[in-house]
């Protein structure tokens, strides 16, 4: 080797080294600055309010703020999407990733790969779905709302926060199950899907716990739950199950942030926000929604990314609604 291969040689080990030892001093230092945390849903609904509480323990751990950012859209993945196209991967954008960032891709074209797009840190929580209706309305169980759909075909129309979402997908396979047909009418989130059933703009609501308040206030009729068991809180409404459609909807999610991220970022923020869901606090705020901590370490969540994947293919296969493929 020539004195000049050999000294290019040596300063490109030296870089690497620097390199190497640069990036091992970020990770050890991170966080230095505000973390954002986006949101993929509207202010003031169920998840929004979950994840503020949510991010405010985490921030305790990891002693720098984490600044909710919420990006409405397109069944709640503009946000993981805008994320995966631009964020850098260094820990200071994250994401909370709802079922729809594994289900839309496999219903149309999206500009993200959830297999490889993402690096994923911690699986948190799910909801509690039901079905409401507004209290003056004809609706007084479910039974009355297949039997008008019987002999009203496409009549019955239903809010939910979006196309492709668990609430409008499950709304598909009762509607099937029961033989009737029902229309829905997506919007961006909870705050504008209560307000579509509290104006009677839409005959029914398909949504998670946010709609507690106006049903405890006796504005909204819960009809059902889509829950294993009967919610603690409304222990006189049936499940799914007891009304004879044999599912149980709980939608899970959990946090990512961008391909690529360091692993050892990945564990402070993995620990931050798994002592957040351990969280009296926490627990509370997310009790109130009829939520509970289900939690998953890094390398459980990707295994359960690969096994929700496949089970969404397939029930998106028996609804008729998987993308066309060349």
């Amino acid at each position: 080797m020539s004195d000049i291969k050999r000294a290019i040689a040596t300063l490109a080990a030296a870089a690497s080294v620097v390199t190497m030892i640069g990036t091992a001093a970020v990770a050890q230092d991170y966080p230095t600055k505000p973390i954002t945390l986006i949101v993929p849903w509207p202010a003031g609904g169920g998840t929004d309010l979950s994840m503020r509480a949510i991010a405010e323990a985490a921030s305790k751990h990891l002693g720098q703020p984490i600044v909710i950012d919420n990006k409405a859209g397109a069944s709640g993945t503009v946000g993981p999407a805008t994320m995966a196209a631009a964020a850098k991967p260094d820990g200071y954008t994250i994401s909370q990733i709802p079922i729809t960032v594994f289900r839309l891709p496999l219903m149309q074209q999206v500009s993200f790969n959830p297999a490889t797009d993402f690096t994923y840190i911690v699986h948190l929580t799910g909801y509690t779905f039901g079905v409401t209706t507004n209290v003056e309305s004809q609706f007084k169980t479910w039974k009355d709302v297949v039997d008008f759909a019987k002999a009203n075909p496409g009549k019955v129309t239903y809010a939910t926060p979006g196309a492709g979402t668990s609430l409008h997908i499950g709304m598909e396979q009762i509607a099937q199950q029961a033989g009737i047909k029902l229309t829905q009418v997506p919007f961006k989130g909870q705050a504008e899907s209560n307000a579509a059933v509290l104006g009677q703009h839409t005959m029914l609501q398909a949504d998670s716990t946010g709609w507690r308040p106006l049903v405890d206030g006796g504005k909204l009729r819960l009809l059902m739950v889509w829950t294993g068991e009967r919610s603690p809180n409304f222990k006189d409404v049936p499940t799914l199950k007891e009304l004879g459609y044999p599912m149980v909807y709980d939608s899970p999610f959990g946090i990512a942030g961008p391909k690529g991220m360091d692993p050892k970022i990945v564990a402070k923020l993995h620990d931050a926000f798994k002592k957040a869901i351990e969280d009296p606090a926490v627990i509370a705020t997310l009790a109130k929604y009829d939520m509970v901590p289900n939690y998953k370490n890094t390398e459980d969540y990707k295994k359960f990314v690969v096994e929700l994947t496949e089970s969404e293919r397939k029930v998106i296969k028996s609804l008729g609604m998987a993308k066309k493929t060349n």
